[in-house]
């Protein structure tokens, strides 16, 4: 990659590794059902209003109910969990946790295709399970009911996105990415408006939660949705999945440096092994409905 795309790789993994931090600031607070309403209804708006400053208005009630669908699955349903786990689990462990969605996605794509899963490919899950399993087991975190559902919710969350992937290549084949991402968010609000409301907070959250809010909102999903697209755009999926590996770190990172979180051997060795199990499972090639190829250059945002 060239020098600029390999920057936007860095920025974009700095970006999303954040979100779990204020994810972690935010949820406790508000809840994650506001917390994630807030996200994708400013971060869909902004977007919204990129696309008019851009005059690439999209034509959202075309494709309305496929918009809800993604929405749902790729966005509302992930969001929420992610906030709900971290309610009791900290931002380093959650963001490791996440690191499993191309596990998942490739197992959905599997299973989509009916294409045999093959000794190989299961031994490369299984390893990825048994790194799960270093990274909960063999940590500090207590094992009691609320923190071992908060990494199933986390795992889940994993889930819905591979869902999510699959079901948006299909759905919305030949669609601007743009389009996709305004749908996608403003679907989500739309799902979980009720959810919200009925959950509102009591009184006025303080200036800290706010911001995390905004940071949230305009910068890990609006802003972070802009530069992925346009790595999408310029170098291909295959090199832009390879932010998997480095969001984990900076999650890593951001929780050590302002939240205080502690790493341990065991948090580097479980992230180690989940790492190796993605490349492992991912050595194979995508199926041809799957495959988009790089354009030569694209020097403008999607």
């Amino acid at each position: 990659m060239q020098r600029q795309d390999t920057a936007l790789l860095f920025l974009l993994a700095s970006i999303w590794g954040a979100s779990f931090l204020f994810m972690r600031i935010a949820s406790p607070v508000l809840g994650p059902f506001f917390t994630t309403e807030v996200r994708v209804a400013v971060a869909g708006a902004a977007l919204l209003l990129y696309a008019a400053i851009r005059g690439r208005m999209p034509r959202l009630f075309k494709r309305w109910r496929e918009s809800l669908i993604l929405g749902g699955i790729n966005a509302a349903l992930p969001f929420v969990l992610i906030s709900s786990a971290e309610l009791h689990l900290n931002a380093s462990l959650a963001a490791i946790l996440n690191a499993t969605t191309p596990l998942f996605t490739a197992i959905v794509v599997w299973g989509a295709t009916r294409e045999k899963l093959g000794k190989s490919r299961a031994l490369g899950l299984l390893f990825g399970l048994f790194g799960v399993i270093i990274l909960v087991g063999w940590s500090p975190i207590e094992l009691n009911s609320q923190n071992m559902l908060a990494v199933l919710f986390s795992i889940l969350a994993a889930l819905a996105y591979g869902f999510g992937s699959l079901y948006a290549v299909r759905a919305f084949r030949g669609v601007p990415a743009l389009e996709v991402a305004i749908g996608q968010q403003l679907g989500a609000a739309v799902l979980l408006l009720p959810f919200a409301v009925a959950k509102w907070p009591d009184s006025p959250p303080p200036s800290h939660v706010i911001y995390s809010l905004l940071g949230l909102s305009l910068v890990c999903t609006a802003f972070a949705y802009l530069i992925y697209y346009r790595l999408m755009d310029r170098v291909g999926p295959v090199k832009t999945v390879s932010v998997t590996f480095l969001v984990p770190i900076f999650g890593i990172l951001w929780g050590m440096l302002f939240l205080g979180e502690s790493v341990y051997a065991t948090t580097v060795l479980g992230l180690a092994v989940i790492l190796a199990s993605i490349v492992w499972v991912n050595q194979i090639p995508l199926p041809s409905w799957m495959r988009r190829k790089p354009k030569e250059e694209s020097a403008e945002l999607p």
